[in-house]
C-alpha cells in the first residue's frame, strides 16, 4: 500500500523534469509552474501586437504605401509568423524538446524585435520624412533601409514560429490528464490563458499604440522590445517548476510511414479482428512514459499499415498505436480547413478596420485617439466573455449536457463563425452609413476626414471579441485536446496555421477583390482614398464567405469523431456532475 501511494505522489502522463526524470506532482506543475508561463505571455503578447497593430499605419505613414499594398504586407508577414510554428512544433517533438525549443526560439526573436527597433530609431536606417497627401509623391525609403525593416520583421516570424506552438502547450502539460482534479483545471487553462495574455494585447491596443501615434516609433518600439526581454527572464526563472515532456521523434515521419506501409499494402485484406494488427507490449510504452491506442474503424484503410506480412521494415509494418495516431492527426485536416476563412476575418482587424478608422473623427477635447486603439475594445469584449463564459455559462449548461465542458469544442467553435456572419453584414452596414456621410459632404474627392466619430466602428470591434471568445479560445483547445499525446505541439501549430493561412487569404482575396472590380474602366472596391472605395461591398463579400464556410462546417462535423480519452478523469468529472444533479434534486 506504501508503495502505491508512494507512486500516486508521481505524475502518470509521462512528464519529467529536465534531466529526464520522474517528477513529483507536489513539487512541480500546476498553476504554480503555469503562473511563469501565463506572466510571460502577457509580456509577449505585448511585444507581439505592440509591433503588428499599427503596422499598416507604419508602412503608409513612414514607408509611404498605398491601402492595397500595406494591408497586404501586413497580412503577408502575419501569415508568416502564423506558419512558422509548424516548423517550431517539429523542431520541439522531434529533436529538442519544447523547452530548448523555446528558449533558442526566444534569443532569435528578441534579436529581431532589437534590429526593428533600431531599423525606426537610427536616422540612416529610418525612411526619408515626407509630410505630402499624396504618398506616391514621397521619397522612397532606401533598399538598405527596406531590407534591415523586412529583414527585422522576418526574423521576428523565425522567432516566434518556436515560442508560439510551444508556450501554450507547456502550459498545458503542468496538468496530469489522470488526475481528475488537474484534468478539471486543464479544462479551463485555455479560457484562462486567453483572459490573461489579453490583458498584454490590451496594453499594446491602447497604450503603445497611442506612444507610436503621438510620442514616436522610437519610444514606440523600444517598449515591447524591453517587455519582451522581461518576459523571458521570468519564464527562465520557473524552471524549477516546470513538468517536460520528452520528445518522441518526428511526427511527420511517424505519419509518412504510416501512408506509405497501407499504400504498399494496399491489396491486402483488413482483417475483421483487430486483435490481429501489429503492435507492441504494454510495457514498451510504460517504459517511454507514452499510450497505447486501440484501433478504431475510421479511416480504414490506414489500418492496413498494421497488418503483419512478415516483414518488419518500419515503412511497411506500424504498430496500432502509431496508425492510430497518424488518423487522429488527419481527421483534423477537414476542421482545420474550415477555420481559415475566420481567420481572415480576424485580419481584418489589423488592417481594413484600422484604415477606415482614420477617416473618422477620433478628437475627444485634446485627446486623439489612435485608430488601432479601438482593437483594444476586441481585447476588452474578450475578457468579459470569458470569464461570463467560464464561470455562468459553462456551470449552467453543464447540468443539462453532462459534458465537463458545458458544450463541445466544435460547437463552441460553431458559435463563433455564426458571429463572423453578424459581425460582416454588420460591418457593411456600418460602412454604407459612413460612405453615405463621405459623399454628403464632398468627401469622395478630397479623401477628407469624415465628420461621424469613431466610436461607429465600436460595435464590429466589440462583437470580434465576443467571437474570439468563442471561435480562438475553442480552436486552440481543440487542437491541443485532439492530438495525440506525443504529437501536441504539432497539434497546437494547427491552430497558428489556421491563423497563417487566413492572412494569406486575406492578402489573396484583397488584391484579387481590388484587380477584378477594377476591370472594364471601373474605379475598383478598395482604393488609397477609402471615402471613394466600397468596402461596404467587400464586407457583404465576407458575410456570404462566412455562411458558406458554416454549411461546410456543419457538413464535415457531422463526421468527426473525438479521439478516446488515455485517462478516465473525463468520466470520472462525468459522474460527479451527475451525482451532483441527483443530490440537488433530493
Amino acid at each position: 500500500m506504501a508503495v502505491e501511494d508512494g507512486r500516486d505522489e508521481y505524475t502518470q502522463d509521462g512528464t519529467v523534469d529536465l534531466k529526464g526524470n520522474p517528477v513529483l506532482r507536489s513539487k512541480r506543475g500546476g498553476w504554480k509552474a503555469c503562473s511563469f508561463v501565463v506572466v510571460y505571455e502577457v509580456f509577449e503578447r505585448m511585444a507581439y501586437y505592440g509591433i503588428s497593430s499599427n503596422l499598416v499605419l507604419y508602412l503608409t505613414r513612414k514607408l509611404h504605401q498605398g491601402t492595397v499594398t500595406s494591408a497586404n504586407n501586413v497580412t503577408n508577414w502575419i501569415g508568416t509568423i502564423w506558419m512558422t510554428p509548424i516548423l517550431g512544433a517539429y523542431v520541439a517533438d522531434a529533436h529538442l524538446g519544447r523547452y530548448w525549443t523555446f528558449i533558442i526560439a526566444s534569443a532569435i526573436y528578441l534579436a529581431g524585435m532589437f534590429i526593428l527597433t533600431l531599423a525606426v530609431s537610427v536616422p540612416g536606417l529610418k525612411p526619408p520624412h515626407c509630410t505630402e497627401t499624396n504618398v506616391a509623391n514621397c521619397r522612397k525609403a532606401s533598399t538598405l533601409q527596406l531590407a534591415i525593416f523586412y529583414g527585422a520583421l522576418y526574423t521576428l516570424a523565425v522567432g516566434t514560429g518556436g515560442t508560439k506552438p510551444n508556450i501554450s502547450t507547456i502550459g498545458a502539460n503542468q496538468f496530469d490528464d489522470f488526475e481528475p482534479k488537474e484534468k478539471a483545471h486543464k479544462l479551463s487553462f485555455f479560457n484562462w490563458w486567453m483572459f490573461s495574455i489579453f490583458f498584454g494585447t490590451l496594453f499594446a491596443n491602447t497604450i503603445l499604440v497611442y506612444i507610436q501615434d503621438n510620442v514616436g516609433w522610437t519610444l514606440g518600439y523600444g517598449l515591447p522590445t524591453a517587455g519582451l526581454a522581461v518576459s523571458i527572464v521570468i519564464f527562465v526563472a520557473g524552471t524549477p517548476f516546470y513538468r517536460h515532456r520528452v520528445p518522441a521523434g518526428s511526427p511527420f515521419t511517424r505519419m509518412a510511414k504510416v501512408i506509405v506501409a497501407a499504400l504498399r499494402k494496399w491489396r491486402v485484406p483488413i482483417p475483421n479482428d483487430p486483435k490481429e494488427f501489429y503492435e507492441l507490449d504494454l510495457e514498451e510504452y510504460n517504459k517511454k512514459g507514452k499510450f497505447r491506442i486501440d484501433s478504431t474503424p475510421t479511416l480504414r484503410f490506414l489500418n492496413k499499415a498494421c497488418i503483419k506480412t512478415g516483414s518488419t521494415n518500419p515503412w511497411i509494418l506500424c504498430s496500432v498505436t502509431q496508425v492510430e495516431e497518424t488518423k487522429q492527426m488527419l481527421r483534423m485536416l477537414p476542421i482545420l480547413a474550415a477555420t481559415f476563412i475566420p481567420s481572415t476575418m480576424i485580419a481584418q482587424i489589423s488592417t481594413l478596420f484600422v484604415k477606415q478608422g482614420t477617416t473618422l473623427e477620433r478628437d475627444i477635447g485634446s485627446f486623439r485617439i489612435p485608430p488601432a486603439s479601438l482593437a483594444g475594445f476586441v481585447t476588452i469584449s474578450m475578457l468579459v466573455s470569458v470569464v461570463l463564459y467560464d464561470r455562468y455559462f459553462v456551470n449552467i449548461l453543464r447540468k443539462w449536457t453532462k459534458n465537463p465542458r458545458g458544450i463541445t469544442l466544435l460547437q463552441r467553435m460553431g458559435i463563433g463563425i455564426i458571429l463572423h456572419i453578424v459581425i460582416m453584414m454588420i460591418a457593411s452596414l456600418t460602412e454604407m452609413r459612413r460612405l453615405s456621410v463621405a459623399k454628403k459632404h464632398g468627401l469622395d474627392k478630397t479623401d477628407g476626414q469624415v465628420p461621424l466619430t469613431i466610436f461607429t466602428l465600436l460595435p464590429q470591434f466589440m462583437l470580434m471579441g465576443i467571437a474570439d471568445a468563442f471561435f480562438e479560445v475553442a480552436k486552440l483547445e481543440f487542437f491541443y485536446d485532439q492530438a495525440p499525446e506525443s504529437m501536441k505541439s504539432l497539434g497546437t501549430s494547427y491552430s497558428m496555421t489556421s491563423l497563417g493561412i487566413g492572412n494569406f487569404l486575406s492578402s489573396f482575396l484583397l488584391s484579387t477583390v481590388s484587380h477584378i472590380t477594377k476591370k472594364h474602366g471601373d474605379k475598383g472596391w478598395i482604393r488609397n482614398n477609402l471615402n471613394d472605395s466600397h468596402l461596404d461591398y467587400y464586407y457583404a463579400f465576407f458575410a456570404i464567405l462566412n455562411f458558406l464556410n458554416f454549411i461546410f462546417f456543419m457538413v464535415i462535423t457531422r463526421f468527426y469523431v473525438y479521439k478516446a480519452e488515455v485517462s478516465d478523469s473525463m468520466e470520472i468529472l462525468k459522474e460527479d456532475l451527475g451525482g451532483s444533479k441527483v443530490r440537488s434534486s433530493n
